[in-house]
């Protein structure tokens, strides 16, 4: 799996796709665009083995947004194109039926941040800093993503301001769910994907696609789907039972 812009690694059941621009903070070139729609489009379908994705920037910089050394010199049509490779980009992380967590230390802007928000599970370090600028150069931001995870109310905020925000308060208005020390930042993602990894890829791509479906739903149309995927799931996999049973036979012991 050889690419110029990313560096991708596969470790038992992770797999970690690290952007590899540094010396341009992992902006986000037309070809960095297609190589990772490369990779979640065409290269993680075939790993079958592989049940978790770890996309991150590195300890420096997740990715300072879309390349201000390539774009502002496109033509209308380039402009164009350039923002179809993002559509395609966006759908494939949308698509990915692994779990995903998107690992952000450094800076994350505009694009950048649009891509840290594709993850499932995003974890922080104590130098990650979020913003949304693009009201400053005179265009919208992505809104979608945001508003799922943290609101109208404060998307708004956000994205109006134009201004930064740290990790610590990125946690508090629930845009991450955890931040941890620079020094303990790639430990603790691999912890976190150790204890997740063991998940039933059955399971977790029934529940990644509730998640698409009952947001766009009303609230009776939500739960009747979503009791109707429980009861498929407890009937087409002959463990769920069981591991109930052995639930109730460790409490009935004295183990939780």
């Amino acid at each position: 799996m050889e690419y110029q812009f990313l560096q991708v690694a596969v470790e038992g059941e992770i797999a970690t796709v690290e952007l590899n621009r540094k010396r341009e903070l992992n902006a986000l070139s037309s070809e960095m665009l297609r190589e990772i729609t490369d990779v979640f489009g065409r290269v993680i379908p075939d790993l079958k083995d592989v049940r978790l994705i770890i996309l991150t920037g590195g300890d420096d910089c997740f990715s300072a947004g879309m390349d201000l050394k390539e774009v502002p010199y496109f033509s209308g049509e380039e402009v164009a194109r350039y923002f179809k490779l993002g559509v395609e980009m966006y759908s494939m992380l949308l698509d990915c039926d692994r779990i995903l967590i998107t690992a952000v230390s450094g800076i994350a802007f505009g694009g950048g941040f649009n891509l840290a928000l594709m993850g499932d599970i995003i974890i922080a370090s104590e130098s990650a800093i979020f913003a949304h600028p693009e009201i400053k150069y005179g265009f919208n931001p992505l809104l979608t993503p945001l508003v799922s995870r943290i609101g109208i109310a404060r998307a708004k905020e956000l994205t109006l301001r134009g201004e930064p925000i740290g990790a610590r308060e990125a946690y508090t208005i629930g845009l991450v769910n955890r931040v941890v020390e620079p020094e303990r930042f790639q430990d603790e993602v691999f912890s976190v994907a150790r204890q997740l990894v063991n998940r039933s890829p059955d399971v977790v791509r029934a529940i990644k696609r509730s998640f698409d479906v009952v947001t766009r739903l009303d609230a009776r149309a939500a739960i009747e789907y979503e009791l109707e995927m429980t009861s498929m799931l407890f009937n087409i996999r002959g463990d769920v039972r069981e591991k109930m049973r052995e639930v109730i036979s460790r409490k009935g012991h004295g183990k939780d």
